[in-house]
């Protein structure tokens, strides 16, 4: 019996060693990732300017804590600021983390309480972002959620307006739910939202944990909407699979989480930042974002073709290389085949496969990969007809 906590339910998979778009299992089998760790890995598996990096770091000093100055953070900080709408930078170990900072940030800089999300949505399982999260099974079994958290549809800019009152500090928004379905924010809802916000003086905190660093073909998902958030959450890709996370707030909330009111022990740990530092130099690059967009267009149009007309399939839907294929029953017999058949994909809710590849990956693997999905999908073993 395993000495870990039953919190996963694991495939039968265990990782030897991976580089690139490939995992390699302790019996030699070998795997294209198409999950990236869950939206993890965006430079793919030991990509080797990031494993130069940490290992430059690693000669240095790995932890000195923050009560001392870190160049390596104020560099990172000043990268995540000049590609973002924010002025200043809170790091800390994981998106939960980050949301965490920014629910608190939100609640402390507007002396209000009352924290609008959205259903479907997904913020983090500590008691706060669990609350911020719009899914009745993230909630089940812990007993009453923290209290002025609420819940309106996604895309419902009236449900908004009706939801915001005298006590709303912020709303938090997924421009894509990833964990809820792969959920695509529309533009006129989305820029009506920053406009509620704005007229109400409600602070908009935009949740990049899955969307942010390149997945999008831009190096936040907000930047598609032209809209200035106050506050981003950032982490998953921003460290290659290293634990990192950040807030990243605007000019006017600088003053309000001084020294005492949050911090984090391990937050913009040296080798998170050499890390991330090697990342943001690859992600940040132009011509590396218009090949990221020009990847994901080519993969919908190829899903869409190969398997978009199947009876099973509901939809295909993205941005960047953020898909989902939407089926009409459970995926998960479909994600076990693939497992079998050497591909790794992950869900989104019950419906819902999620395809969140290396933005590195190349044209010849995603055509593998289609090709793989469609034998997939019209396996009798999937339960497919």
């Amino acid at each position: 019996m395993s000495a870990l906590f039953p919190t996963y339910k694991r495939f039968d998979l265990s990782a030897k060693q991976a580089s690139g778009t490939v995992v390699e299992d302790t019996e030699g089998n070998t795997y294209l990732d198409f999950g990236s760790g869950i939206g993890v890995c965006n430079l793919g598996h030991r990509h080797p300017d990031v494993q130069q990096a940490l290992e430059n770091q690693l000669n240095h000093y790995w932890h000195v804590s923050n009560l001392y100055h870190n160049p390596i953070q104020e560099e990172v900080a000043d990268s995540l600021v000049q590609h973002s709408a924010g002025e200043h930078v809170f790091f800390c170990n994981s998106g939960t983390e980050a949301n965490e900072a920014a629910i608190k940030l939100a609640r402390k800089a507007t002396g209000k309480h009352k924290i609008i999300s959205f259903e479907q949505s997904f913020h983090g399982r500590t008691l706060g972002s669990m609350a911020a999260t719009g899914q009745e099974k993230i909630h089940s079994g812990f007993g009453p959620m923290l209290e002025t958290f609420s819940y309106v549809p996604f895309n419902d800019s009236n449900a908004v307006k009706k939801a915001v009152d005298s006590d709303t500090a912020a709303v938090m928004l997924e421009l894509i739910q990833g964990e809820g379905g792969i959920n695509i924010a529309d533009l006129d809802f989305v820029r009506e939202l920053a406009h509620i916000c704005q007229e109400s003086d409600v602070l908009l905190i935009v949740d990049e944990v899955q969307t942010g660093i390149g997945r999008t073909g831009k190096p936040f998902a907000y930047q598609h909407y032209g809209i200035t958030p106050d506050i981003i959450t950032s982490a998953k890709g921003l460290a290659n699979g290293i634990p990192v996370g950040a807030m990243i707030a605007k000019q006017t909330l600088r003053d309000v989480l001084g020294p005492g009111s949050h911090a984090a022990t391990f937050g913009g740990n040296p080798l998170a930042m050499a890390a991330a530092q090697a990342v943001l130099k690859h992600v940040s690059q132009d011509e590396f974002l218009q090949e990221v967009t020009e990847k994901g267009m080519y993969l919908l149009a190829t899903l869409n073709e190969s398997v978009g007309q199947l009876p099973v399939v509901s939809s295909v839907r993205g941005t960047g290389l953020m898909l989902g294929i939407e089926c009409s029953q459970d995926v998960t017999p479909v994600i076990e085949l693939l497992l079998d058949k050497g591909l790794l994909v992950l869900s989104a809710g019950p419906n819902v496969i999620r395809l969140l590849p290396p933005l590195t990956v190349s044209k010849k693997e995603m055509d593998a990969a289609v090709q793989l999905i469609r034998e997939v999908l019209t396996d009798e073993k999937a339960y497919i007809s």
